[in-house]
């Protein structure tokens, strides 16, 4: 589960470093992040599936890296966190269209292959994929409206991103095994 979650590592950098005025240099060290997770992972021998948010930091960080340093000064530049959830819950949303979530490949590194094909494998890591697209979501119109009345709102904006993110992360850790426990009686 741990390993899973150094998915998020470029994100989490991009957020801690990406303050107003550093946000060239969040984006550089997301980019380069994701790109050696990527290279980390695959070298390890991860298939892609397993590699969607990483793969997603790669493009995010890509184009948020080129706008950074072609227009400094951009509109978006105040709003880099909630870009930041509304790319991941692109990312959530859009692997749920396609039928594959983006949990999929993560919980089959933590699954044996007979539960890969059942039903209830499909549909928890569709739930869990969705929980995590409404956080993502939810934190980005917030980070959106906060960031528009109260732009200075340091603590309120980490609140957010801490409380959006950790919620997911319980949850994720935990229904499985409440599936789990509710089949085995």
């Amino acid at each position: 589960m741990l390993r899973s979650l150094l998915g998020f590592l470029p994100w989490i950098v991009y957020a801690v470093i990406a303050t107003s005025d550093n946000w060239r240099y969040g984006a550089v060290a997301g980019l380069v992040i994701a790109l050696a997770v990527i290279v980390v992972d695959r070298r390890a021998g991860k298939d892609w599936d397993q590699m969607v948010i990483e793969s997603s930091a790669a493009v995010f960080f890509t184009v948020i890296t080129l706008i950074s340093f072609v227009s400094p000064d951009s509109p978006l530049m105040p709003y880099g966190p909630a870009l930041v959830n509304v790319w991941l819950g692109i990312t959530s949303w859009g692997s749920l269209a396609i039928r594959k979530p983006f949990t999929l490949g993560i919980a089959r590194s933590m699954t044996p292959p007979e539960v890969w094909r059942t039903p209830q494998f499909y549909r928890v890591n569709a739930i869990i994929t969705s929980v995590w697209g409404v956080s993502f979501i939810v934190a980005a119109v917030s980070l959106a409206a906060l960031l528009y009345v109260a732009p200075h709102a340091t603590a309120a904006v980490l609140v957010i991103k801490i409380v959006t993110f950790v919620a997911p992360a319980v949850f994720t850790a935990r229904y499985p095994k409440i599936v789990e426990a509710r089949y085995a009686a």
